[in-house]
């Protein structure tokens, strides 16, 4: 077996980072599991309320110099 070396702050380090990573991961489990489901009716009536919003003109500005 291969032995690897490291100091106690590096190892502190990738632990931490390690511990932080999974419980992001559960923190962000945790808040999907807690969104209410929405029926498909419930669906729909939301699209018409919120419909999707007109694209945007692109606006250009212009200007004209006499010499």
């Amino acid at each position: 077996m291969q032995e690897i070396t490291t100091n106690k702050t590096e190892l502190y380090n990738l632990i931490k980072r390690a511990v932080r990573e999974v419980l992001e991961e559960e923190i962000f489990r945790q808040r999907l599991e807690g969104l209410p489901l929405v029926s498909e009716e419930e669906m729909r009536e939301i699209e018409e309320a919120y419909a999707k919003p007109k694209p945007r003109k692109n606006v250009a500005r212009t200007e004209s110099l006499e010499i």
